[in-house]
Parts: C-alpha cells; structure tokens; sequence
C-alpha cells in the first residue's frame, strides 16, 4: 500500500533576484514498511524536497503540486492537523545533529517532547518510554539526563534517531544522517537505521549524496540533478548498473573497497551543477556530460523506461529503448 505519493511536485523560492526553481516536477512513491534513497550533489534540491514534505521550509518557497501521506494532502492541511502529523506521523532526522538539539536543554527532555506535545504519555510514562528508546539506539538510560555537548557526534545523532521514533510514526525521513561522522560511526548508525525501520514496519526516505549508502540501506533509489528526478529503480540496480550518465559519476565518485586504484585516483565529475536561475537548455546535465549529444543542448528528456521498473531521463536511454 502506498503510504507516500509525490505528484508533480515543485518548490520555488523567491528572492530578490528573482525566482529560484529548487525542485522542479518530481513524483516518486513510498510503499508502507519500504525505503527510498534520494541521492545528488549539493545543491540539486533533495533536502529542498525532503523539508517540503513536512512543510518546513521558508516563508519565501512557493510549493506547487500534491503530496499525499496516507492518502492525505500535506499541502492543504490546516495547521492544527499539520502540527498532529508531524512526530506522530511522520518524523525527521535533521542534516547535523549539533543543530537539531536544543543546547540548553537536557536529550532526556528533548525525545520525551513530542510524546507530551501529542498527548501520548503522561511525564513519568514519557520518562519510561524515553529509557526504552535510548536503549533501542543503542544509548544507556543515564544518557537521559546529559546535554548535546556531552554527547559524541555518534551520540547525537542516535538521540535525534530516538526522537523520529517517539511517537511511532509510520514515516522517517532522514536528511544525510551520517553527514560528518567517521566511517565507524557511520556504519553503526546506518545499521542502527535499518534495523529499527525493518523491526518496527517503518518507511523511510533517506537523502544523501551517497549512492554506496543509500544502496544498502534502501529498496528504492531517485537520482536528483537539477531539481529533477533524472533516474529511478531498485537501488541495487542504479547503484551497480546505473543508466543515467550522471548516475553513474556519482557511483564512480567514491572508492571501492579492496581496490587500490580506486583508492588512489578515484573518478570525479568536472565542473559544478549549474545555477537554477540560469538553467542550460535541453538537458540540465548536457554542459557535463561525457557522452552528450549534439541534441541534448536543445532536447529536454523526461523519465523514459530503462528496463523493469527503471526510469531514466537521458536521450541514449530512449535510443535504446526505443531501437528494442
């Protein structure tokens, strides 16, 4: 059953200079108790739509589009039920936990919060239940009464992972959640992920620029360049065998593990992802691209099939696919 719809979702910000296209026509599904990665570099609008979906972006973004959670319209909510879905439906695991800590106030407090907020515990059950969560991500129980300070980047970030879970919402949704944290940690915190999302029957949408990350975590995986979905599949098979160009450079980016070369002249992508105010014409990665074509300056693709429940946006997809 589909818990998350996005149809044709767009996000604009305007600013003084004009109008800034951040997310430009996306729709993507989430399956209850399944995961989708969102990759791309800075700048190609995945946290843009990740704080879309709980409607906590400026005031200046313009939102076009649906987005349907349980069948629901985010967009057209009123604030009060607006303000009941967020933590006890869906809940995020905010880029730097450092930032998404109150300093002053102790974590105990902080995961206990939203279950006082949405009426789901009186305090001393929400004290019982914030011991249960430290101990589901891995904290001691005496962990409760420290601040953000006294807690290691790893620490934070499992105490921000025990709030998404307070309330028990059917939906998290994680904004590069290993973002500056050593390769250790990181894979504790990523197995931590998957294993309290598949032991509670919890969707997640999980943004990262990643696609080594996002491929062991997730079910599902949507590429972002420009604002726009430019490929889609099971995130095995864009990671592996990806058949959108830049797909392919974000997975060649990083090292592979027990290969030297690799290690020591990994593959990059020159240049840098064009302005949103200025975007080229035809295909937004036309200027970077390895293998483009003399159309692709002028020839906008959409998402076309690229085998068995696979989309891509790219001209030799469409070849191909349209030559078999």
């Amino acid at each position: 059953m589909t818990l998350l719809e996005l149809d044709d979702l767009s996000v604009t910000y305007r600013i003084a200079a004009g109008e800034v296209p951040a997310v430009r026509g996306v729709s993507l599904t989430l399956d209850s108790g399944a995961a989708l990665g969102v990759a791309g570099e800075s700048g190609s609008g995945k946290s843009t739509l990740a704080m879309a979906l709980l409607r906590l972006l400026p005031r200046d973004a313009r939102v076009g589009g649906r987005i349907l959670l349980g069948g629901e319209d985010v967009l057209t909510m009123k604030w009060g039920r607006m303000r009941a879905v967020r933590w006890a439906e869906a809940s995020i695991v905010f880029q730097g936990a450092q930032h998404g800590l109150n300093p002053v106030r102790r974590v105990g407090d902080q995961i206990a919060e939203p279950l006082l907020v949405h009426g789901q515990a009186r305090p001393e059950a929400a004290r019982k239940r914030v011991s249960e969560l430290l101990e589901q991500v891995g904290l001691p129980t005496w962990r409760a009464r420290s601040y953000p300070h006294e807690l290691s980047g790893g620490q934070r970030q499992r105490v921000m992972i025990a709030m998404a879970l307070a309330c028990s919402p059917r939906l998290i949704i994680a904004d590069e959640p290993t973002t500056a944290l050593d390769v250790m940690v990181q894979a504790q915190v990523l197995t931590l992920i998957k294993e309290l999302v598949a032991e509670h029957d919890i969707s997640l949408l999980m943004i990262s620029h990643d696609l080594s990350v996002l491929a062991d975590v997730c079910d599902q995986l949507a590429v972002m360049y420009a604002g726009r979905v430019v490929e889609h599949g099971p995130s095995g098979e864009v990671f592996h065998d990806a058949r959108h160009p830049y797909s392919r450079a974000l997975a060649a980016a990083f090292p592979t593990v027990g290969d030297p070369a690799s290690r020591m002249a990994p593959k990059g992508l020159g240049g840098d992802p064009p302005d949103p105010m200025r975007l080229p014409g035809g295909c937004a990665f036309h200027p970077r691209c390895p293998v483009a074509l003399e159309e692709c300056a002028s020839l906008d693709v959409a998402l076309w099939l690229a085998g068995p429940g696979r989309t891509a946006a790219c001209v030799h997809v469409r070849e191909k696919e349209g030559a078999s």
